[in-house]
């Protein structure tokens, strides 16, 4: 199987490195060669560290690699049978990014969408009518290399053939794929994010401390991270974005507390060299 996936975040990275650890031919494409020279280099420290050693047949990690080939040309994904939209998230930059396939990939090409919260048959209005059943969404997660789980969203038009191919792919490639509703948020986020939302309004209201509460559901939920060591790695700014589509989409529930649009807007949303709930930077 030839497989693509446009755009070398973090997400689009790992992507094409568990379709090519499977012994896949993989393109990975952006709009700049900084952009992937990053993203090779990531993945080599991956392998070096042995993050992604996992127990496929095909291939080594070291062997993966050599299967992934960077490219800022999209016109090379003309031949691939399994594309992966794995862009910002960002309506019109996802849509954009699928017409374009859509005018470029083969007939029989499918089209995925890797989402966490847009509904994927909204999505799929930017497509022609004719590649329609041939697109749904891929939910991964963070990091890709390690988590297991991927949500397979079919839209309204999707086939049910489409379903069935991607999930065989999906298992083939380690992963363990649940069918979910077209819905915004689709399943796990719309669960995490009622959960983070609630972890911030026990800070606002004085109830205990980021460390105390990651503490709580760490050896009182058993959870592997804490919801504010969490926020730090994704970025309350992703959080609050997250948030906000939910907000519209389901209304007071999911409402972004204040003290998190507060944090995010004086510089404190974490991630990579900036400081957050649990670190100061």
């Amino acid at each position: 199987m030839k497989a693509a996936v446009v755009g070398a975040g973090l997400m689009g990275t790992e992507i094409a490195l568990v379709f090519a650890l499977a012994g896949h031919d993989v393109l990975l494409t952006d709009l700049s060669e900084e952009a992937l020279d990053r993203a090779m280099a990531r993945l080599g420290s991956l392998i070096e560290k042995g993050i992604s050693r996992q127990a496929y047949a095909a291939n080594t990690a070291r062997e993966a690699l050599t299967l992934i080939r960077p490219t800022t040309k999209i016109v090379e994904l003309a031949d691939r049978d399994l594309v992966t939209e794995a862009v910002f998230e960002s309506l019109d930059a996802k849509a954009g990014v699928l017409k374009a396939l859509d005018d470029l990939c083969a007939p029989h090409c499918i089209l995925a969408s890797n989402t966490s919260t847009l509904p994927i048959s909204t999505l799929a209005a930017s497509l022609r009518p004719g590649r329609r059943p041939l697109f749904l969404g891929t939910h991964y997660f963070s990091p890709v290399s390690r988590m297991q789980l991927v949500e397979i969203i079919p839209g309204f038009a999707t086939d049910r053939a489409t379903v069935e191919q991607v999930a065989a792919w999906l298992e083939g490639v380690g992963k363990q794929p649940v069918e979910i509703k077209d819905v915004a948020g689709f399943a796990v986020n719309r669960m995490l994010h009622a959960l983070l939302i609630e972890a911030v309004r026990l800070v606002e209201e004085g109830v205990a401390t980021p460390a105390d509460l990651d503490t709580a559901c760490r050896l009182g939920l058993g959870h592997p991270i804490g919801p504010f060591a969490m926020m730090d790695v994704v970025t309350s700014d992703l959080c609050l974005q997250v948030q906000d589509i939910l907000h519209d989409a389901y209304g007071e529930r999911f409402r972004p507390p204040a003290l998190l649009k507060q944090r995010v807007a004086a510089g404190l949303g974490g991630g990579k060299g900036r400081p957050g709930w649990t670190r100061n930077g």
